[in-house]
């Protein structure tokens, strides 16, 4: 009878440890743009509270990024501050991948400059002068400005070229065909464009509203034949008024199922929108927040 009782015992112990083990979570991979890596960590920290059994691993690189790895299949959420391209939608399509849009959120894509610079506003014919391949302004001094500390020429601060925010200023700014002058300081990150131009009175870049801080200016933009600029804010990303205005997307490899729907539901809730607002987002309805 003693073997009996042993393998009894061990039995229950095994069930015991068993049933105390933590149970795996299913993960959901996410990749893709600086502009939304932040508000797409801030969802993926709060979603547990909604549910325990999903884990969400974030992380940025840059839109060409997260398509390229929704293209190879290695990414359940692709993330983009711009439309996929054709070129992007047929590969994946040889690859197995059917890439569905989903629009989350709007952001405005503001221009900042040094905290110091008297500039206010500025017209996206004058951004295009200053960031366009053979430009038309190469100093401050060539729109009649001085710059306190600033020995005259323009430091140009840009994205790198994988970033959905670096083609939607060249579409948006530079136009159809427009290249970006040569020269420029690319950044891999919108905070990295921040923090430079924080530092560097002769400076100008631009990134998603949500880098905007105290130490920086951000600076009013107008269009052609405008009689006032539009300041960025998520107001004016909402309305579409502000003129670099524009939507962020999450892609998904068809109509997304299971717990990937879930979370994109979640997402597109109120909650999952009012973090997007406190992340100096514009949602893509309107929503209270606390």
């Amino acid at each position: 009878m003693k073997p009996k009782i042993i393998i009894a015992a061990t039995l229950l112990t095994s069930t015991l440890l068993a049933s105390m083990a933590p149970q795996a979570r299913t993960l959901i991979q996410n990749k893709g743009s600086d502009t939304l890596v932040n508000v797409a960590q801030a969802w993926a920290e709060a979603y547990p509270e909604v549910n325990p059994e999903i884990a969400v691993a974030v992380s940025g690189g840059g839109s060409g990024t997260g398509i390229a790895a929704m293209i190879n299949g290695t990414v359940d959420i692709a993330n983009a501050s711009r439309n996929m391209k054709t070129k992007e939608m047929d590969l994946a399509k040889k690859n197995g991948q059917t890439p569905v849009e989903h629009v989350v959120g709007f952001d405005a894509l503001a221009v900042f400059i040094h905290k110091d610079n008297p500039v206010k506003s500025m017209s996206l014919a004058q951004l295009k002068d200053i960031y366009a391949r053979g430009p038309k302004v190469k100093k401050w001094s060539d729109m009649g400005i001085t710059v306190p500390g600033c020995k005259d020429k323009i430091v140009v601060v840009s994205r790198q070229n994988n970033s959905g925010t670096y083609a939607y200023f060249q579409q948006t700014v530079l136009g159809k065909g427009g290249k970006y002058r040569q020269g420029t300081l690319d950044m891999h990150g919108s905070k990295d464009v921040a923090d430079l131009v924080e530092k560097t009175p002769c400076a100008i870049g631009y990134s998603g509203l949500a880098y905007a801080t105290d130490h920086l200016k951000t600076v009013c933009i107008a269009t052609e034949g405008a009689d006032a600029c539009v300041t960025p804010s998520v107001a004016t990303a909402s309305d579409r008024s502000y003129p670099i205005a524009r939507p962020l997307f999450m892609y998904t490899n068809g109509e997304p199922e299971g717990a990937i729907k879930e979370y994109m539901d979640w997402i597109l809730s109120d909650a999952g929108q009012c973090i997007l607002v406190k992340k100096g987002y514009a949602p893509v309805r309107a929503v209270k927040c606390d």
